[in-house]
């Protein structure tokens, strides 16, 4: 006899059986699922499979063809934890896509065609922790308040991009932040790209091969790894001036010279119509008095 309360072995087998046959039957077509898993990785698809189980927890779509993430039907999978969209063809219009999938933690969209990231982008996933969006050769632009709500996010990766600046309080605001991919991008290092260089050097954040972290513009840093390429800024930025610096100084100084003229020449009038004035009431003082 079994124990009261517990299913006797042939029907907890019968139920583990019915269990995956339902899983089987729900589980969407060319794709593999197991518990609270859908993996349909390297089928070919155009589109986001259809049927995906609601109670799916992680769901893998790598190394296909899609090119639209359907928001309505993303929503529909509300206790979605893992997403991993790597090489597709995703493009730019993912604003407001993720919106319904508030718990998601991981999310993988690296090897894309991604353009650029605004804060609509991924605001509404508030728990995300890993977001890898790495290897989107046109991701030209990420907003400087992109990743304001994403206050969990502990890794970034954003190597290999077309991306030329990012703004120090991009990532400088993120308290869980621990590791930042950020190699093999076309970094400009100018003058407004020392303060994001300085924060580097001085965060505790972890950046992988920071060797292949260098400039890409101008030609006189091309190559140059990030601490050697601070020096050189704080040289060239804070201490060394350029030709419109020195026309500004001189117009500086032209505009005070001519105040500082112009204020000594009032100066004098003013004194002299004094005088003036005081002379003639003199004058007639003594006039009255001869009289």
């Amino acid at each position: 006899m079994s124990p009261p309360g517990r299913p006797r072995p042939l029907s907890l087998m019968f139920l583990l059986g019915m269990g995956m046959a339902s899983e089987r039957i729900n589980c969407p077509s060319r794709c593999s699922c197991q518990y609270l898993e859908v993996n349909c990785t390297g089928q070919q698809l155009q589109e986001f499979p259809a049927a995906i189980p609601l109670d799916t927890r992680q769901l893998i779509l790598a190394a296909n063809n899609v090119s639209y993430l359907p928001a309505v039907e993303l929503s529909f999978l509300a206790d979605l934890v893992y997403l991993d969209c790597s090489k597709n063809l995703l493009g730019d219009d993912l604003d407001f896509t993720f919106i319904g999938v508030a718990k998601l933690v991981y999310l993988d969209l690296s090897f894309n065609n991604l353009t650029q990231v605004t804060f609509s982008t991924f605001s509404h996933l508030l728990s995300l922790v890993v977001l890898k969006i790495s290897d989107n050769p046109n991701l030209v632009a990420i907003e400087k308040d992109a990743f304001a709500n994403n206050t969990w996010l502990r890794h970034l990766d954003v190597s290999r991009t077309g991306l030329t600046f990012l703004d120090t309080s991009t990532v400088q605001d993120l308290p869980n932040l621990r590791f930042l991919g950020l190699s093999d991008n076309l970094w400009h290092c100018n003058c407004s790209f020392l303060d994001f260089i300085t924060w580097m050097t001085e965060s505790n954040v972890h950046f992988p091969d920071a060797d292949n972290i260098t400039c890409y513009t101008p030609e006189g840093l091309r190559a140059l790894k990030m601490p050697a390429a601070e020096a050189q800024l704080h040289f060239t930025c804070l201490t060394q001036l350029y030709k419109r610096d020195y026309i500004f100084l001189c117009l500086v100084g032209f505009c005070i010279f001519f105040a500082g003229t112009t204020a000594a020449w009032l100066a004098g009038v003013c004194a002299i119509i004094y005088e003036l004035h005081t002379s003639k009431g003199e004058e007639e003082e003594e006039e009255e008095e001869d009289r």
